[in-house]
């Protein structure tokens, strides 16, 4: 049997996440997965100063930060981890 490429398995756990409620997941594999999915996504972020402030907004940006210096490779790894243990 031929391993499906990281990409593809990456996209099939994005849509597994994506039929996903988020009141079946735990704010704090919300965030992780978040982050995970911008990592992999974009990249490490840019932080921006806005004059609007959402504590949501806070949180996630935090999340994402604490994983900034993993590559885009290992993100999706996790992402699909994550998503195939729940």
């Amino acid at each position: 049997m031929i391993e499906k490429d990281l990409d593809t398995r990456f996209k099939e756990a994005v849509r597994k996440a994506s039929k996903m409620t988020q009141a079946s997941l735990p704010q704090d594999v919300q965030l992780r997965l978040y982050a995970y999915y911008k990592q992999a996504t974009i990249g490490t972020m840019e932080i921006r100063q806005t004059s609007k402030f959402h504590l949501r907004d806070a949180f996630k940006i935090n999340a994402w930060m604490q994983i900034s210096h993993i590559t885009a490779e290992e993100a999706k790894e996790n992402y699909i981890e994550i998503i195939n243990s729940l």
